[in-house]
């Protein structure tokens, strides 16, 4: 009796079951909500047709209608507060005041030289300017303030000398050739700007906030082709800088005559 033994078949083996294969799917909506973030941060500044497209791409990739979600454009075309530039417009708010305080009190000083047209008080965006003819301060051609100017310069050092703003004083001439002791309109000018100075120190302004230029023709405010027109070419300026520059300041002072019209002047310097 013969026996044949037949090799037991053994049963398809099952592949063994992988338990972490979630954590491929937790990694994809990981990068996912990592590049959402990222899209958001990069819009930050939104542009209005780009939310639209992104929001639209969005929602076709999540199977939604992102574009039905309308963004505040209030919110996100609002600039964000910036410290630095709300504090410097208030230094500028305070400063104009201050100004304009100052521009207020050299009128009320001058007010009969304004009055005659010898005088004009601005404020601008380089500070208060009290422009003085020529004719008020100096005899023609000469650089030594007469008595009756140097009173009313007193008066306006009286104003100054207190403030703590830098002032210029600048002396300016018209185009006609100068012959004396000064070689040219240069020299007088810039004694002229120097004299006031002078004056303003022996007055108690400290020496200093003061700067004395003298511009010679170069910065005429009237053509020089007649007595008038040059007279009022002859002039000397003392500006009160502001210490906070403001461009959008460009006003008259209370009270400023429109036009400055001074008497026939002798013909000489």
């Amino acid at each position: 009796m013969s026996f044949q033994y037949r090799r037991a078949r053994r049963p398809f083996d099952d592949e063994p079951e992988n338990h972490e294969r979630w954590l491929i799917s937790y990694a994809d909506f990981i990068t996912l909500l990592f590049a959402f973030f990222v899209v958001m941060y990069a819009i930050s500044s939104v542009n209005i047709g780009k939310y639209r497209i992104f929001s639209d791409a969005l929602g076709e990739a999540l199977g939604g209608q992102g574009a039905n979600v309308k963004p505040n454009t209030e919110v996100l075309n609002q600039p964000l507060p910036n410290p630095n530039l709300k504090k410097r417009t208030e230094m500028i708010r305070q400063e104009k005041a201050s100004m304009t305080k100052l521009a207020q009190d050299l009128l009320s000083t001058m007010a009969p030289l304004v009055k005659e047209g010898k005088v004009r008080v601005t404020q601008n965006s380089r500070g208060v300017s009290v422009e003085i003819n020529a004719s008020v301060l100096f005899d023609p051609s000469e650089a030594r303030l007469t008595p009756e100017s140097a009173e009313a310069l007193r008066a306006v050092a009286d104003v100054l000398k207190a403030d703590p703003h830098a002032i210029q004083v600048e002396g300016h001439t018209d185009d006609q050739p100068i012959r004396n002791i000064y070689p040219s309109n240069w020299e007088l000018s810039a004694m002229r700007a120097a004299t006031v100075v002078r004056l303003f120190i022996e007055a108690g302004v400290a020496p200093a906030r003061l700067t004395a230029v003298g511009h010679a023709s170069n910065h005429p405010v009237a053509p020089n082709d007649d007595p008038i027109g040059r007279a009022r070419n002859r002039r000397v300026a003392v500006t009160i800088l502001s210490a906070v520059p403001d461009p959008e300041t460009e006003i008259p002072t209370a009270g400023e005559p429109a036009a400055v019209t001074p008497p026939p002047p002798p013909a000489a310097q």
